[in-house]
């Protein structure tokens, strides 16, 4: 659901078909989205409930079903599980039931559902508070939401070396690699729209290549080159790009040669309220005041702790 008043930053129709072109080779470069739907897995195997209605947005090609379908434990947990994903592509590579939609606008009824799991997706997302409050309505009391995305310390070699080679060039340098929220800002998110028990944290993922192409084609493999709604004025031409891999090799290069990326996979977990919920004591009901157990002295406002 897109706010009127929200300008898109991403140009979701071409999203939709680089994921058409990527979904064929998607498998051998889904390192990421392994690595977030096992942290998935994980997190669910120790919650010790049952998730009847379950929805996967984003599946590119059903990676979670067949993670649940591999571990025994979470068979137990999890009854249906649908899902959906903004290529018809990756849906025909993937088992399920799924169905065809797009994160901005998500077809989901009210409280129609106990789990909804999003791994590397909300980094596209136009209107990221609309999706997270459509969420929370769309889970039933005491539902859990867990999404994963890229965060903010995604490409930042690759981000610096193409600013720093463009700005040789032009004087100044355009967005070229999309924004990642951080960990924080997910935080925030969760309590915005109304989850209960928020939680965010980060997992920093280095993965090392032979050069900067080898970083480029993995990225249009995955379906992640940049699309923004907006094309850049300037072109990146081909002395940038050789001025950035150059850039590259000499400042994020091991011994070995091969040059360092970063991905940063950060993690949102909150739960649709329910009474049974854990709740905040309220303020002044402690029995012991914090300086006490923590064994040291209270000082009070103003006043210099002795060296």
């Amino acid at each position: 659901m897109e706010s009127p008043n929200i300008t898109p930053l991403f140009d979701r129709k071409l999203l939709a078909i680089r994921r058409e072109r990527a979904a064929r080779g998607y498998r051998s470069v889904a390192f990421l989205k392994e690595r977030a739907v096992a942290d998935v897995c994980e997190r669910l195997d120790f919650i010790n409930r049952r998730f009847e209605q379950a929805l996967d947005i984003g599946s590119h090609g059903g990676f979670l079903a067949e993670a649940i379908a591999r571990h025994g434990t979470l068979r137990d947990k999890i009854g249906a599980l649908a899902e959906c994903d903004i290529s018809p592509a990756m849906l025909r590579h993937g088992p399920g039931a799924p169905f065809l939609a797009d994160e901005d606008h998500m077809p989901l009824a009210p409280q129609s559902l106990d789990l909804i799991v999003s791994t590397l997706g909300l980094h596209w997302v136009n209107d990221v508070p609309g999706f997270m409050a459509q969420t929370r309505l769309a889970l039933r009391p005491d539902g859990l939401l867990l999404v994963t995305f890229l965060g903010g310390r995604t490409l930042q070699e690759l981000r610096a070396c193409l600013a720093e080679a463009e700005t040789e060039t032009y004087g100044e340098a355009t967005a070229r690699v999309s924004p990642f929220a951080d960990a924080q800002d997910g935080a925030h998110l969760l309590q915005r729209a109304g989850f209960a028990l928020p939680v965010a944290d980060s997992d920093v993922v280095t993965v090392r290549y032979a050069n900067l192409f080898g970083l480029f084609r993995d990225i249009k493999a995955m379906g992640e080159s940049a699309a923004f709604s907006h094309r850049p004025r300037r072109p990146l031409t081909r002395r940038i790009i050789a001025r950035a891999a150059d850039l590259y090799q000499a400042n994020h290069a091991d011994p070995d040669g091969k040059v360092r990326a970063t991905f940063e996979l950060i993690t949102l977990t909150g739960w649709a309220p329910h009474e049974s919920q854990q709740k905040p004591l309220p303020r002044g009901s402690a029995k012991m005041r914090l300086a006490d157990a923590l064994g040291t002295r209270e000082i009070p406002t103003g006043e210099k702790p002795m060296g």
